[in-house]
């Protein structure tokens, strides 16, 4: 009886992603605890978001693509409603207003968006398979421009792009003709002097900060600085867990979230970090099996968008410690701690499950 009720509790869930996972919040888990100088309190609070991303992963799973569908354009209309809430009552931290205080728990509303536009995006394009036209792009598109600029006025230009992003791997995967993908290209690099005169001072600076660091090496250069000396300092096998002086004499900012990677650099070397790129590749690898072998138009742009997203934020993060990237708040995933953007990430995962074992989807 036990055994079948393993069987069934498991149906929906892929072994070779769980495994990646899973390893991954193991490495996640060991660079938090010396992250926080050894903090219980802040390793109990991962482990109580990880238990909730895992009930939401299941639950996702076994969850028939039918209702998928169905709750596609709810979704983004609820997410779309909090970013619109943010904006009028949210919570102001760091000059920003991204947050949601709930009470029981802080939610960030973009983190939601990242899952709910391409579900939307995907729902659409379904929708339309038979008769897709040029117009129906433009309106896929409008779909993603009013959470964009919901998320820049917060501001938070670095997740404005990010989910900007996910939305045109939907518009790629959808059949965007690639004579407008190049236009579309080219009309952005043209508009970049224009997007200069708009961006706030601190978005600039970032800008400016990342082509030459050295000229505010106390103000908006300290954070890429002492980054990428955490990352250098690590050498080929790095200085040991718990060993990393950037960290552990407090040069290193923001070091249990967005440069929670600078602590890993700088504790496992070279070799540990080439060891967390084949685990980030594995769960993209197999998100983009399950893409190729998805039966439908929705499942396919769904998958396709989830595991593009996921890769585009681990690569953006770890530019941005590494110093190739602007330094934006974007959390490396699964790693970095945070509860709302795990909880999004493995929302995601329980997607890609679903697609992967829930073989035939009854239009709606």
């Amino acid at each position: 009886m036990i055994d079948r009720l393993w069987r069934r509790a498991t149906a929906h869930i892929d072994g070779l992603l769980l495994v990646a996972v899973l390893l991954l919040l193991l490495v996640g888990m060991v660079t938090l605890y010396s992250a926080s100088n050894q903090s219980l309190d802040r390793m109990e609070i991962k482990l109580f978001n990880i238990g909730v991303a895992f009930v939401v992963m299941w639950v996702v799973a076994n969850t028939p693509l039918t209702q998928v569908v169905r709750l596609a354009l709810p979704a983004y209309l609820v997410a779309l409603v909090l970013l619109v809430a943010v904006a009028l009552v949210g919570d102001v931290r760091n000059g920003a207003r991204r947050w949601l205080d709930l009470g029981v728990i802080s939610l960030q509303p973009s983190e939601l968006m990242k899952i709910a536009l391409p579900l939307a995006l995907a729902w659409y394009f379904d929708r339309h398979e038979s008769t897709l036209r040029l117009s129906n792009f433009v309106i896929a598109a409008g779909l993603f421009v009013l959470p964009v600029l919901l998320i820049l006025r917060q501001p938070d230009l670095g997740t404005a792009l990010l989910i900007a992003t996910s939305g045109c791997y939907v518009l790629f995967l959808a059949g965007l003709p690639w004579k407008i993908i190049l236009g579309l290209g080219a009309t952005a690099l043209a508009a970049l002097p224009l997007a200069w005169s708009v961006m706030h001072d601190y978005q600039r600076t970032r800008v400016l900060i990342l082509l030459d660091p050295t000229q505010d090496p106390l103000g908006a250069g300290y954070h890429t600085i002492q980054s990428t000396i955490a990352v250098g300092s690590g050498g080929w096998f790095g200085k040991g867990w718990l060993g990393g002086t950037q960290t552990h004499l407090d040069f290193l900012p923001e070091r249990t979230t967005d440069f929670i990677f600078a602590v890993y650099s700088e504790e496992f070397g070279l070799l540990g970090n080439v060891l967390l790129l084949v685990l980030f590749l594995l769960v993209v690898a197999r998100g983009l099996v399950i893409t190729l072998n998805a039966p439908t138009v929705f499942t396919r742009l769904v998958a396709g968008s989830v595991t593009m997203t996921f890769a585009t934020y681990a690569f953006v993060n770890m530019g941005m410690v590494s110093g190739i990237l602007p330094v934006v708040g974007v959390p490396l995933p699964l790693i970095s701690y945070g509860g709302t953007a795990l909880v999004s990430a493995f929302f995601g995962f329980g997607l890609l499950m679903s697609i992967a074992t829930h073989r035939q989807l009854i239009k709606s």
